[in-house]
């Protein structure tokens, strides 16, 4: 079966992650819940974002119809075996965008399937190389796009991606939120309808 015709659930309010599945012209409808996300302390920041992924699609299991498969995600973004999340304020924002700049950092976006026989998860895995960043343009980003909700305080369809982010490795819609080309794979071979 073609993989943009599998009914799909997105367990997300990421407008982007819809936005990137509506491009590439995947039949879905977005139902999500909020779940908190905890992880281990102890977990390997790269085993994070699978973890929660399956956090998130057991959490929203019951919205599942006949012949529908329920899509989660969570992307993560690591320095140093240290994962940068949402920032909680301004100053949180400022110190990330600190730490990332001048650096090449990794995004990891954990994506499970899951129907109500079958389960799969998988990541995809991005490096973006940061050119230096004044403070007068951490402080004009934060102040222009209000990045609190986005892991590692930047988006790379932003300013910061157009104009301070000089090579990546890996896809572009993965550091946006989701690896298309994987999800169009793994849903390619998931068993069922």
């Amino acid at each position: 079966m073609n993989p943009l015709d599998r009914p799909l659930i997105l367990a997300s309010k990421s407008p982007r992650r819809s936005q990137l599945l509506q491009q590439a012209g995947f039949n879905f409808r977005v139902q999500s819940k909020e779940v908190a996300e905890d992880y281990p302390d102890d977990m390997p920041p790269e085993e994070v974002p699978v973890y929660l992924a399956q956090l998130k699609a057991n959490a929203c299991r019951s919205f599942l119809r006949e012949n529908e498969i329920l899509l989660s995600a969570d992307s993560v973004v690591i320095l140093d075996q240290q994962i940068f999340e949402k920032p909680k304020d301004k100053a949180d924002a400022q110190r990330i965008l600190r730490a990332l700049s001048g650096k090449i950092h990794k995004v990891i976006t954990g994506v499970c399937l899951l129907n109500d026989k079958h389960q799969t998860t998988f990541a995809g895995t991005s490096s973006v190389h940061f050119e230096p960043l004044s403070e007068a343009e951490i402080d004009y980003y934060i102040d222009t796009y209000q990045p609190y909700d986005k892991a590692g305080a930047y988006a790379i369809q932003e300013w910061i991606g157009l104009c301070k982010i000089s090579r990546i490795e890996g896809t572009y819609a993965n550091i946006m939120g989701l690896p298309v080309n994987l999800v169009y794979e793994e849903l390619s071979r998931f068993p069922g309808a």
